[in-house]
């Protein structure tokens, strides 16, 4: 009983280790040296984070962000009583 209980043990454990997901599978794929020189360059380089959004902590990032046509709410959200963040909505939601 006990050697039966070992063997099926050892294939469990076997077993689980074969379905591991290989790390090169995650790796993202890099674009081709052509393809770099035909994407669109811009005049100045923003900083990124690690997940490739804009480091809000830069000034320069913070210039290139959306603000709201008109006045804020106290979260921070435009307050849609105002005809100026209405009318930015709407340009926004035509894009």
């Amino acid at each position: 009983m006990n050697r039966i209980i070992c063997i099926l043990l050892s294939v469990l454990l076997m077993s689980t280790g074969s379905f591991a997901q290989d790390k090169m599978a995650k790796a993202p794929k890099q674009k081709s040296e052509k393809a770099q020189a035909d994407a669109p360059k811009e005049e100045k380089q923003t900083k990124l984070k690690k997940d490739g959004t804009p480091d809000m902590r830069y000034a320069e990032n913070k210039k290139k962000a959306d603000k709201p046509a008109g006045p804020l709410k106290k979260d921070g959200t435009p307050d849609m009583r105002h005809k100026a963040n209405k009318e930015a909505a709407a340009a926004e939601k035509k894009k």
